[in-house]
C-alpha cells in the first residue's frame, strides 16, 4: 500500500457512489471527509526516533512492533535485578521498557500508516479494523470493502462516511442505518435504496427528505446535489 494505491482506491469508490472520478488528494480527503474519524497519528519510536504510527499518540514513548520483536529476539527484556533506594527510582526503570506498541498488524498485507489491524488486506492511516480489504482513514470497520472515512460499521462496501450502520453499498454519509444502497445522507434508516437526505423511514426508493419523487425527477435532482457535494 502506498498513496497512489490508495487514490486508485478512491477512485472506485467515487466511481461507485458519484459515478465520476476523484479529483482530491490524500491531504484533501482527510480534511473534507475524515475530519472527525479517529485515525492513528504519527509519532517517533523512541529507541531509533523513526516515524511511526499509533493509536494512542499522547503515550510518553513509542516503539514499533518491528523493533519490540526485535530486541525480543536479540536480547529479551527482562533486566538484572537491582536494589531499588526509592519509588522514583523504580518508576525510572519501569518507564525505560514501558513503550507502547505502534504499528500492530496481524495477519495482514500491505498495511501502512495504522494501528490495530486484523486479517486485512490494502489498508490506508485505519485503526482497529478487521477482514477489510481496500480501506482509507477508517476506524472500527469490520468485514467491508471499499470505504473511505467510515467508522464503527460491517459488511459494507463502497461508502464513505459510514457510520455505525451495516450492509450498506454505494452510498455516502449513512448513520445508524441498515441496508441502504446507492443513497446519500441518511440517517436511521432501514431497507432504502436510491433515497438522498431521509431519516426514520423504511423499504422505500426515490425519496428525498422523505418525500416521494418518481424516478426521474430523483435522479435530475441527484445530479444537482452530488455537483454541489463535490464542488462546495
Amino acid at each position: 500500500m502506498n498513496d497512489k494505491k490508495a487514490l486508485e482506491i478512491t477512485d472506485k469508490i467515487f466511481n461507485n457512489i458519484f459515478n465520476t472520478k476523484n479529483l482530491y488528494t490524500l491531504d484533501e480527503l482527510l480534511k473534507k471527509f475524515a475530519f472527525d474519524i479517529k485515525l492513528p497519528k504519527q509519532v517517533l519510536d523512541s529507541t531509533t526516533n523513526e516515524p511511526t504510527w499509533s493509536n494512542s499518540p499522547n503515550s510518553p514513548s513509542f516503539i514499533t512492533t518491528t523493533n519490540m520483536n526485535k530486541r525480543d529476539t536479540l536480547n529479551g527484556w527482562m533486566l538484572p535485578k537491582k536494589e531499588i533506594s526509592n519509588f522514583d527510582e523504580l518508576i525510572t526503570i519501569w518507564n525505560s521498557i514501558n513503550m507502547t506498541t505502534t504499528e500492530r498488524v496481524y495477519d495482514s498485507i500491505d498495511v501502512i500508516k495504522s494501528d490495530t489491524i486484523y486479517s486485512c488486506e490494502n489498508v490506508y492511516q485505519s485503526n482497529d479494523c478487521r477482514a477489510c480489504k481496500n480501506i482509507i482513514y477508517c476506524n472500527s470497520c469490520g468485514n467491508s470493502e471499499y470505504l473511505l472515512a467510515s467508522q464503527r460499521s460491517t459488511n459494507c462496501t463502497f461508502c464513505i462516511r459510514v457510520n455505525d450502520s451495516q450492509n450498506c453499498s454505494n452510498s455516502y454519509n449513512v448513520i445508524c442505518s441498515n441496508k441502504v444502497i446507492n443513497s446519500l445522507f441518511i440517517q436511521d434508516c432501514f431497507d432504502v435504496y436510491e433515497c438522498i437526505f431521509c431519516s426514520h423511514i423504511a423499504s422505500k426508493k426515490y425519496c428525498i427528505a422523505n418525500m416521494q419523487f418518481t424516478e426521474n425527477e430523483y435522479y435530475e435532482i441527484k445530479k444537482a446535489i452530488i455537483n454541489w457535494l463535490l464542488t462546495s
